[in-house]
């Protein structure tokens, strides 16, 4: 039997064929909700592997002149904790890389303080001592309160991760692009021995300076050099350096890349932050840009006992800290911070800031879009 042909022009024939339009949009739609909420259960997955541990407001300092200061309330600051522990132990180690990431919440913009590890500081409770000693004595709640305490800041989460966190990610997301001198690249390959044998990951030594493309391992190495010029004061500027280098990086790749990263990594971070916290967080940090990035404090002087580096003093150091975070040159340091500034001034006789030193390595911010 021959087929009745068919008028196109009829309201029938358009009637139908805008159903199958409209069949076809709903079954794109279906699909695309079916994508996104594959992709959230499986990121909602991941982040439930994350070790979650909340600061107890009961016990978290914030000076008092602070927590109503409505300048430092429209920023949100971020403690970032790299913790020098060999077994995993996220609770409670020295936290040898301690940086503040302070996010303007108007400009979007992110800047970066490294506070020197051996920073002499109130560690808690009036006792004064190296700041990466904060965590291993009472774990995040006292290691922020001690940076909320000394700097007049209002901090109420962090992140905290080990070497192998880092050196995971980084190899994650194919590495990162590095120049480093001859002096440094023999420094890499000497950390890179223990680096390798706590995170059971393998290397290539550098044959001398220049630009390499650094796995994981190397990364973590040249992010714990101190011995060649400027010290500490330059490894945390290399540890900043690494960091932004980590953000340029992700925002390029691709979501398997990612969802990869963070099924290996997320269970070696440990964090104040709910799974939704993260997602809302990692969604503005995409269209956020990296600002400067300096080391507090500003002007030191590094003691004879214990090698402490001394801010000269805490509380000038805290003004110029609040001029470079929130673009505020009249700040006035609470009547706490003054206190604690007296109490290492009496207890190492430092007060004289002619005699102090500068050494610090502040950089300017690359765009992180």
């Amino acid at each position: 039997m021959k087929k009745k042909p068919i008028d196109k022009n009829s309201k029938a024939y358009k009637r139908s064929k805008r159903r199958r339009w409209i069949f076809a949009i709903e079954v794109l739609v279906v699909l695309v909700l079916m994508v996104v909420g594959a992709y959230y259960v499986f990121i909602q997955r991941q982040l439930n592997n994350i070790q979650v541990q909340q600061l107890q407001s009961e016990n978290l300092v914030i000076n008092e002149e602070v927590e109503t200061d409505p300048v430092i309330q429209g920023y949100t600051n971020i403690a970032l904790f790299g913790l020098d522990t060999r077994e995993g132990n996220l609770n409670q180690a020295n936290s040898d890389a301690i940086i503040i990431a302070s996010i303007n919440n108007d400009t979007k913009e992110i800047r970066m303080v490294s506070v020197y590890r051996d920073s002499y500081l109130d560690v808690g409770g009036g006792s004064l001592g190296k700041a990466n000693s904060a965590y291993a004595i009472g774990g995040p709640d006292q290691a922020v309160s001690m940076l909320n305490a000394n700097l007049d800041l209002n901090i109420t989460d962090y992140i905290a991760v080990d070497f192998d966190a880092l050196a995971e990610t980084i190899d994650g997301l194919g590495g990162l692009t590095i120049t480093v001198t001859d002096e440094e690249a023999e420094l890499v390959n000497g950390y890179c021995v223990e680096t390798s044998a706590v995170t059971g990951r393998t290397y290539e030594n550098l044959p001398g300076g220049g630009t390499y493309n650094l796995n994981g391992v190397q990364c973590v190495a040249y992010t714990r050099i101190r011995y060649t010029s400027g010290n500490d004061f330059k490894r945390t500027e290399r540890q900043r350096e690494v960091i932004n280098l980590m953000i340029q990086k992700a925002k390029t790749a691709g979501i398997p890349t990612l969802y990869s990263i963070a099924e290996d990594v997320f269970p070696m971070i440990l964090t104040s932050f709910s799974s939704t916290d993260l997602i809302s967080l990692g969604i503005r940090l995409l269209s956020y840009d990296m600002g400067e990035t300096t080391g507090f404090p500003f002007l030191h002087r590094t003691s004879e006992v214990g090698y402490n580096e001394v801010p000269v003093t805490l509380a000038s150091n805290v003004t110029r800290l609040h001029e470079f975070l929130f673009d505020r040159t009249d700040y006035v340091p609470s009547a706490a911070v003054q206190e604690r500034s007296n109490a290492i001034i009496n207890a190492t006789g430092y007060n004289d800031e002619s005699l102090a030193s500068s050494e610090n390595y502040s950089t300017g911010g690359d765009s992180a879009q």
